[in-house]
C-alpha cells in the first residue's frame, strides 16, 4: 500500500490511490481478526501472553501504516482531481466523481 500510494502520487494515478484506499478496510479487518485470535491464545494458556501482545503491537503498526498510505492516497485524490474523499470511499467512484 506504501508503495501504490507513492507510485499513485508520482504518476498522478487517482485509481490507483483509489484502490489504495478500499484496500485499508482489508487490513482493517485482518487486523480485528489477528486480534481475536491472539486473544484466544492468551486465554487458553497464560504463558502465550508476552508473545500474543508483541505480535498484537506489530499488527498495530501494520495497520498503522496502511491508515498513513490511504492517507496519502486520498491527498493524491484531492491533488490531482480536486475532490476530497477522506472517510467516504464507498460513495467515490474515480470515473465518476473525482473527474
Amino acid at each position: 500500500m506504501v508503495k501504490d500510494s507513492l507510485d499513485s502520487f508520482i504518476n498522478g494515478d487517482a485509481e490507483k490511490a483509489r484502490d489504495v484506499c478500499i484496500r485499508d478496510d482489508e487490513v482493517d479487518n485482518l487486523d480485528d481478526q489477528i486480534l481475536r485470535e491472539l486473544l484466544t491464545y492468551m486465554i487458553d494458556d497464560p504463558k502465550n501472553i508476552t508473545r500474543a501482545l508483541s505480535l498484537i503491537l506489530v499488527s498495530k503498526n501494520l495497520e498503522r501504516i496502511a491508515d498513513l498510505s490511504t492517507n496519502i492516497a486520498e491527498e493524491v485524490i484531492f491533488i490531482y482531481k480536486a475532490r476530497s474523499i477522506k472517510h467516504r470511499m464507498e460513495d467515490v467512484d474515480v470515473d465518476k466523481q473525482i473527474m
